[in-house]
């Protein structure tokens, strides 16, 4: 499908380290990008978006601190033209140059697919290169309810390189069937979730819908993760990210509830 038309939603908010590359990026992929939508999320200085202010291929969107699920879904709601397929990438994530072209195929190549993601590693921003570690290969569910990023942190040996269905995705990358997502309604994330967890959720609702999802190692990026050090990450942020995590297992019932209202209650107490 050389003719597949791709529109790319990016959520920002203070990603003045990452954005820049993460458009390079998609602006060197083998097949071309139709529209990169950005939307600012209450970040507490644009000046670093504007030089995409004239951008042909760039449209900018500037709301308050709505949330990483609302500005997604306005971003989605915001497209000028059709797309067959929409990715939805955090600013910290960059593509290798094929990643589209192979997303395409893969979807091409599979109906009941709604949603397909990559190999994702990490990448040190600051000194800007691999850390020769992963960061997801798709996401699954331990067998006592616990969600996680498969080889998360673990070195990067060349493991999980075969094609499968997974549970759930990593939402820093997500290609998207634009039929899939059709009757959402636009709200393609439930904006219950402020930040985090809203992939999951979302990976779980077009399970529901008959929607399938896969993990591709053909498809590559790197991820920065840069909340990943939790002694560098403020209490406001761990409390919004154990409020999702209740907010998860409330919609979608799992005995791990319980640790999850315990964490969140040694964040609120005892700040860790």
């Amino acid at each position: 499908m050389t003719d597949a038309t791709v529109t790319a939603i990016i959520a920002t908010h203070n990603s003045r380290r990452y954005i820049d590359k993460c458009i390079a990026h998609l602006r060197r992929q083998s097949h071309q990008i139709g529209e990169i939508i950005v939307v600012d999320s209450g970040s507490t200085d644009t000046e670093y978006l504007e030089v995409f202010q004239s951008a042909r291929d760039i449209k900018l969107i500037y709301e308050s601190n709505i949330g990483y699920s609302a500005a997604n879904n306005r971003g989605y709601q915001e497209r000028s033209h059709h797309a067959d397929y929409i990715i939805f990438l955090n600013p910290d994530t960059f593509l290798l140059e094929d990643c589209v072209s192979q997303g395409i195929a893969k979807l091409a190549s599979r109906a009941d697919v709604g949603v397909i993601s990559g190999r994702l590693t990490g990448f040190d921003s600051v000194n800007m290169k691999s850390t020769g570690k992963l960061d997801s290969t798709g996401v699954f569910r331990k067998i006592y309810g616990r969600w996680y990023d498969r080889g998360r942190e673990l070195p990067d040996t060349g493991q999980f390189m075969c094609e499968q269905e997974v549970p759930a995705l990593c939402g820093a990358l997500l290609f998207c069937r634009h039929e899939a997502l059709e009757n959402l309604g636009g709200m393609i994330f439930d904006q219950d979730f402020f930040l985090y967890k809203e992939d999951i959720e979302f990976s779980l609702r077009l399970r529901k819908n008959g929607w399938k999802l896969l993990y591709s190692p053909d498809l590559q990026a790197y991820h920065c993760r840069g909340w990943q050090k939790r002694n560098k990450v403020s209490n406001q942020l761990k409390e919004i990210a154990a409020e999702s995590e209740i907010l998860l297992y409330r919609k979608h019932p799992s005995p791990y509830i319980f640790w999850a209202y315990l964490k969140y209650w040694l964040v609120v107490i005892f700040r860790i």
